[in-house]
Order: structure tokens, then C-alpha cells, then sequence
């Protein structure tokens, strides 16, 4: 079967299972059953600056880059790439949105960003 074709198929029957599930939980609405829960892990998502400020918040005190990567790898399970991360502060520094620089590669929350 040409790749074309093969690729129209799966996105016809693509479309027709989304529709086919649309129509089940439409259908176990109206008969009073809790709908079927939503995708929890998105629901739950943060950003990474997200949870680096609430990283910080629970501290209570200035952390370093790396004391921040180590506590979001033990309470999260994820690494966060230190760069990245750097970079983002930096850039809500300049901005003056929630963060502050303490010391070298060490950041806290603004006084008055707190919840």
C-alpha cells in the first residue's frame, strides 16, 4: 500500500475513533455516570518556572542553582535542564516579575511576589 494512502487511513480512523469516544462520554453523561476522568497529568502540569518559585516559596530562603535542580529532581522527578532554568530567571529579573538574584547563580523570591 503506497505510504499516501496508508496515511489517509490512519487519519480517517483517527477521526473516526475521536468521534466514536466524543459520542461515549456525551452518552454516559446523559445517563447520569461521572464522566470519565480527564488526562491527570496534564491537568496537574506546571511550567518550570512554576515550580521553580515554588520550590523557593517552601524554602523561605535564597537557594542555589544547584541546591533548586537537586530539590525539584527529589520532589518532582525531573530534571530541569540548569541553563534553561538560569535563563528564565534571569529574564523574570530583569523584568522584576517574582524573583531576585542574591549572590552568584543564587536567587530568591521578591518580598512582595509572595502568595
Amino acid at each position: 500500500m503506497p505510504n499516501n494512502v496508508r496515511d489517509d487511513l490512519i487519519d480517517v480512523l483517527e477521526a473516526i475513533s475521536k468521534v466514536q469516544l466524543k459520542t461515549l462520554r456525551q452518552l454516559r453523561q446523559t445517563t447520569g455516570q461521572k464522566p470519565a476522568p480527564k488526562d491527570t497529568a496534564h491537568s496537574k502540569r506546571m511550567s518550570h518556572i512554576e515550580i521553580v518559585y515554588d520550590i523557593l516559596h517552601s524554602a523561605g530562603r535564597p537557594l542555589h542553582i544547584s541546591e533548586i535542580l537537586n530539590l525539584v529532581a527529589k520532589r518532582r522527578g525531573i530534571t530541569l535542564d540548569r541553563e534553561s532554568v538560569v535563563s528564565a530567571i534571569a529574564k523574570r529579573i530583569a523584568r522584576k516579575d517574582r524573583f531576585m538574584r542574591t549572590g552568584p547563580n543564587t536567587f530568591s523570591i521578591l518580598p512582595d511576589a509572595e502568595r
